[in-house]
């Protein structure tokens, strides 16, 4: 194992050895653990993100004003909301069976919004649904169930403290053993399924470390935080191909993957790899952007957690971003890229990534600024990405 660390290190100083003609800012050497003391509101979103947003919002600037308003106008947002708990939620592939999957996600994004809402005009109400919502849930729910139980875990895992991060310490009006009975849940519901990561597709084990670093933050738990910083710097790397890895991508140790027709099967039968190919480019740019998605929330909370992981994985994830914004903005796909078709349905995905990589870092993404700017306001894809130009447009904190 520590040879193996040694030697991902030996790679990452190489990349980065690269970071000075591509990004004038000055990259700190990686942490290795969890800060002593965790930040909160911590999750994606921090204390100093919402003040700017605010800021933002009530002079009317673009484009945080339209993206409030989109956020605002959507069924998340609104009072009258009725949280539908189950006891069990059992999703199969592609949810079928959906038994209280598309609810559960939904409350999850709703409870967050209204969070959201609140921060952004002080109105109690909407903390006070989001509190609704929440107790719903954490009075209720036992267990996931079926084949899709651990995606959709890591899901809703990764949204539930979004929202609990921003009412228990900004909001403050939550009853104590509320909170508690919401920790409870998270730590005995939501963490097994997610804790140890998956052997499937890239983004189920990138949305599980979503779901596990932000529990571990809602959690004060260093040793949850860093198994999920564990598995993120395993994944990552297997996720994202860059030249530097060699002729073959890396893989997750384990994994099983011991041959070439083994990993380009993996790779859904691509068998030539360029700067910024995922594993999943070739399956389709969705699910691609899910996990370059969870990926940038990942860097994100731990940047706000005094850690930042972006420095670690900055090569990568703007090679990859800036790979598929531009076959998702129209781009000719040559015969060698996934047989010359690729579907292009990337989602609101780029505007967390993009405003680290190339407003606090330096990097010049065009390809991603330009689809980033396409398609503001981003809004949700109602799994567990939401409202993104609202919180991380042009944000400086």
């Amino acid at each position: 194992m520590i040879r193996r660390l040694l030697a991902g290190t030996a790679v990452l100083a190489t990349a980065l050895g690269l970071l000075p003609t591509a990004a004038p800012a000055a990259v700190a050497a990686p942490a290795l653990a969890a800060p002593t003391t965790f930040t909160h509101p911590g999750v994606l979103v921090g204390a100093g993100q919402l003040d700017f947003v605010r800021a933002k919002v009530q002079a009317g600037a673009q484009p945080w004003k339209a993206a409030y308003d989109q956020m605002h106008a959507s069924r998340y947002a609104s009072l009258t909301r009725t949280a539908k708990p189950r006891a069990v939620v059992e999703c199969g592939s592609y949810s079928n069976p959906n038994y209280g999957c598309t609810d559960e996600r939904e409350d999850a994004i709703a409870a967050y919004t209204l969070a959201l809402e609140w921060s952004l005009t002080r109105d109690s109400r909407y903390a006070e649904k989001a509190i609704q919502i929440m107790d719903a849930w954490s009075g209720t729910i036992t267990d996931h169930t079926n084949s899709n139980a651990p995606l959709q875990t890591a899901w809703a895992g990764s949204v539930w403290p979004r929202a609990a991060e921003i009412i228990r310490y900004g909001y403050g009006h939550w009853d104590p053993t509320r909170v508690t009975r919401f920790a409870t849940m998270l730590r005995n519901v939501y963490l097994p399924e997610v804790a140890n990561g998956s052997r499937s597709n890239g983004n189920w084990e990138l949305s599980m470390v979503e779901a596990g670093i932000g529990i571990g933050v809602f959690l004060n738990d260093r040793a949850v935080y860093d198994k999920a910083v564990a598995l993120f710097r395993n994944r990552v790397p297997a996720y994202i191909y860059l030249a530097s890895d060699g002729p073959l991508p890396r893989t997750v140790p384990g994994s099983g993957l011991d041959t070439r027709d083994e990993i380009v099967n993996y790779w859904q039968g691509q068998a030539t790899f360029v700067d910024g190919l995922t594993q999943e480019t070739c399956r389709d740019l969705t699910h691609t952007g899910y996990g370059l998605s969870a990926i940038s929330h990942v860097a994100e909370t731990s940047r706000l957690q005094g850690q930042d992981l972006y420095p670690e994985i900055a090569d990568r994830l703007r090679h990859a971003l800036g790979f598929q914004s531009k076959y998702q903005l129209g781009a000719f796909v040559p015969a060698w890229l996934c047989g010359g078709t690729l579907d292009q349905s990337l989602g609101p995905v780029t505007e967390v990534g993009f405003n680290a990589l190339a407003n606090r870092l330096g990097y010049g993404m065009t390809n991603t600024q330009l689809l980033t700017e396409k398609q503001r306001p981003a809004g949700t894809n109602n799994l567990f990405t939401a409202w993104e130009t609202l919180t991380h447009a042009a944000n400086p904190a």
